[in-house]
């Protein structure tokens, strides 16, 4: 254990004074928050110019009301209209077809932003086309259908005889605030945005920690095979001596990265005073944080110790990063029913347990039984892992040459 920890000690010192531990330590954060804040502001960034809509109305008598309300609802920050109607084409007896490609050569030759089309069935299936080289802003759409549909409403008012005043007075907003509630049926302070984002940073992190460790534990084998260090080293310790210190000692510099991020997130939620998770969730979750970060080191170690070179290395990685992946793609449908069969099944499979729980306890907590059913699970995976890795460790290590196929890894595993 002396000799394990005086190389945890020399393989921690290592990597976290380089350069590249230090950069991402500090990039990481800035980057995971310009991802979550920059789209938001971009999305949010009103227009700096006047667009010019056409519209082909084949009712012929929507299109003047539309250009009055559109142009005076949106205005741009020095107050001209945000957008200019031009009337290209109106009545019953249009040709839509010709209309339709005409107003699709001006907008090709960006004469106007896009074309309204308006059928003359849209009091009935109520559908518009918007026309444009470019969808990518959503609010065109969206600002022309809550004008068209206030339009619409006031015709289908009118021709009931009814005062078309009386849609302001009916016009009543309604939201619905989802309100998480505890076992004890109380209020939680924690909202959707909340849960959700506790959640998938978490994700993001054990995602992080594990890819750049696991990467990190896989180059720093291949590196001292290919310096014929490892000779050196084996020569003054165990393979399984030199294995746990290496895991350990990547570990204490992944727990670095993770607590260091972790103070950050507490100082932003204290400055802005926002709730970030439960303190008990918090707690269950750096647990399974832990098994996770184990079980995988065990498997990234034994995976890399058979091989000599990173694009070897780069290939086997590949496939392990798809695995954590994936729990990030299920998050959301993971929000919508956390009580699903396949979300239960999936948790029980040790390369996704982790990252499971970590979607499931913020949400809606797992019972006490499958709390402590799946820890004993990772416990014992990790164990089976940390075998099988030594086993492998010890072989592959002094291997060179042609990289063993899987399954005399395997039998390696099986029989050291």
């Amino acid at each position: 254990m002396k000799k394990a920890l005086a190389v945890a000690k020399w393989e921690y010192l290592e990597k976290v004074k380089s350069k590249t531990f230090l950069i991402g330590l500090l990039l990481t954060p800035v980057l995971m928050i310009g991802m979550g804040v920059l789209p938001t502001y971009f999305a949010g960034q009103e227009d700096d110019r006047t667009r010019i809509v056409g519209v082909i109305d084949q009712t012929g008598e929507l299109a003047p009301r539309f250009a009055e309300k559109l142009q005076k609802r949106y205005t741009l920050a020095n107050g001209q209209p945000n957008y200019v109607v031009r009337v290209l084409a109106m009545g019953p007896a249009i040709d839509l077809r010709r209309e339709v490609d005409e107003a699709g050569k001006l907008a090709a030759a960006e004469s106007i932003d896009g074309v309204c089309v308006i059928t003359s069935g849209v009091y009935s299936d109520s559908v518009v086309e918007f026309r444009s080289t470019s969808l990518g802003d959503f609010r065109i759409a969206g600002r022309m259908q809550e004008v068209l549909h206030d339009i619409v409403a006031e015709k289908k008012v009118l021709a009931l005889g009814l005062d078309p005043g009386i849609l302001k007075q009916l016009r009543i907003h309604v939201s619905v605030e989802p309100v998480k509630i505890s076992k004890t049926g109380e209020k939680d302070s924690a909202g959707f945005e909340t849960v959700f984002l506790s959640a998938y940073v978490f994700l993001m992190m054990l995602f992080l920690l594990i890819v750049t460790s696991g990467q990190m534990l896989v180059r720093s084998v291949i590196e001292e095979k290919s310096n014929r260090i490892v000779e050196i080293l084996v020569s003054s310790c165990s393979p399984t001596d030199l294995m746990a210190g290496k895991v350990l000692g990547l570990s204490g510099l992944g727990f670095t990265q993770m607590a260091f991020w972790a103070l950050i997130a507490v100082v932003v939620a204290l400055q802005f005073g926002v709730s970030i998770i439960d303190p008990g969730n918090a707690a269950l979750l750096v647990v399974y944080f832990i098994l996770g970060y184990l079980f995988y080191a065990a498997v990234f170690i034994g995976a890399g110790s058979p091989l000599n070179t990173e694009q070897e290395a780069q290939q086997v990685t590949s496939y392990l990063v798809i695995v954590l992946i994936l729990p990030l793609a299920l998050a959301l449908p993971a929000m919508k029913n956390p009580d699903a069969l396949w979300l239960k099944v999936l948790t029980y499979i040790p390369f996704l347990t982790p990252t499971m729980m970590a979607l499931r306890i913020p949400i809606q907590m797992p019972s006490v039984m499958e709390i402590v059913a799946t820890v004993l699970l990772m416990v014992g995976s990790i164990y089976l892992a940390m075998v099988a890795a030594g086993r492998i460790f010890r072989i592959g290590i002094l291997l060179t040459g042609k990289s063993p196929k899987l399954i005399e890894i395997l039998r390696w595993a099986r029989n050291g």
